[in-house]
Formats: C-alpha cells, sequence, structure tokens
C-alpha cells in the first residue's frame, strides 16, 4: 500500500509570500505620512498664532488713546492677550488697574499721562 503513486495529485509547490514585507512598508507609510501632517499642522498653527500677536499689537499701536472708554477695554483685551511673561503680565495688570476708572461708567475722564507712559513703556517691550 505504500507504493502506491497516484498521478493525479501534486507536490507542493513553494509559494512567495510578501505580505510581511508589504505590512512592514505599509505601517512605515503610514507612520512617516502622520508625522508629515503632524508637522505640518504645526508649522500652520504656529504661523497662525504668530500672525494673531502681529495683528493684536497692530491694533494697539494704532489705538486713538483720546476716546478713553473704548482705548481701555482694548488695552485689557489685547495687553492681557499679548503679554507672554511674568513681567509683561505684571506690567498689564497694572495698566489695567490704573484704567479700571475709564471703564464702567457713561462719562469718562481722559486717560492719565502717566498710564499713556507706561502703556508705550508696555508697547516697547512686547517682542511680536
Amino acid at each position: 500500500m505504500n507504493e502506491l503513486k497516484i498521478h493525479d495529485i501534486k507536490g507542493l509547490v513553494e509559494v512567495p509570500d510578501y505580505s510581511l514585507y508589504l505590512l512592514i512598508a505599509l505601517v512605515f507609510l503610514g507612520i512617516t505620512l502622520f508625522v508629515v501632517l503632524l508637522y505640518i499642522l504645526y508649522r500652520f498653527y504656529k504661523k497662525k498664532k504668530q500672525s494673531q500677536r502681529k495683528q493684536w499689537y497692530e491694533k494697539l499701536k494704532a489705538l486713538d488713546l483720546s476716546d478713553a472708554k473704548k482705548s481701555a477695554y482694548a488695552i485689557t483685551r489685547y495687553g492681557r492677550l499679548l503679554a507672554s511673561t511674568k513681567k509683561e503680565e505684571e506690567f498689564i495688570d497694572q495698566i489695567i488697574t490704573e484704567l479700571e476708572g475709564n471703564k464702567y461708567k457713561k462719562e469718562v475722564d481722559p486717560i492719565k499721562k502717566e498710564t499713556i507712559a507706561k502703556f508705550q513703556t508696555f508697547m516697547e517691550a512686547i517682542d511680536v
């Protein structure tokens, strides 16, 4: 019985299998695309943030200090957004405290010259 030969059944044939290499290549390609996408998003966000800071700075620079009420609100809003270091935050908080009298009233007094001088110093200190 061991010597019975069947001619219809062929022997095993080795089939080349590249699936492991394809998997490794796809994983590598996926990781590479993911890293590139993160880098592009980081650059876009960083550029947008810098341009936003520049816009805030330009708004404060072009501010008309003769209108005390609007100026006080604008300095409060954009000054807090622009202050990035601890020293700048303390400085703008001091300016905002002095401007409290120019907000929340129907009729306000003009901004004091000392406050304007402090604001100008703050604008020079900001790094945009």
